[in-house]
């Protein structure tokens, strides 16, 4: 006499997962949430950088004095871009899981750079984690200019009415 169960029975097939009676089979594998993959542009990583680089106190712009001059002659330009100067004076490259991000700033006199750059990673790396879910491996930051308060601004355009 042969002892067929519930585990044993023929023509039952449970699978790898081994589940009992009333148990149901999920289909697809996995939360629904993690199905697929989603990728990240660079430019979407830069725009957050860069915003978040702006916010930190100290931070006069972004970019060296060329890219900026060039930026506000471009936004001038009837169709130009307006979010190009968001993503000014940032690079990144990202990968699946990490990103690295090359940022060029300028600070205005008087502050400590140390602590500005100290400042604009923590801000940067909060950000760009906390929106992207992306590693931030390094933030490398360039200081191309300081602003001296006698100076005038490079990216306010000059009015058109004197």
């Amino acid at each position: 006499m042969s002892e067929t169960t519930e585990s044993n029975r023929p023509g039952r097939d449970i699978g790898a997962e081994g589940l009992s009676r009333g148990q149901s089979v999920r289909r697809g594998g996995g939360d629904p949430g993690s199905r697929g993959r989603t990728t990240i542009a660079d430019g979407v990583v830069e725009k957050i950088t860069g915003m978040a680089a702006r916010d930190v106190v100290g931070v006069h712009a972004m970019g060296s004095g060329m890219s900026r001059t060039f930026g506000a002659v471009r936004d001038r330009v009837p169709g130009g871009s307006k979010s190009s100067g968001v993503t000014r004076g940032v690079k990144a490259e990202v990968g699946e899981k990490q990103t690295a991000l090359d940022l060029e700033i300028v600070v205005e006199y008087g502050v400590s750079i140390s602590d500005v750059a100290r400042d604009v990673r923590e801000n940067v790396v909060a950000a760009v984690e906390r929106m992207t879910g992306l590693e931030v491996v390094e933030v490398n930051i360039a200081v191309s200019d300081v602003k001296l308060p006698d100076e005038e601004d490079e990216d306010q355009p000059e009015p058109r009415l004197q």
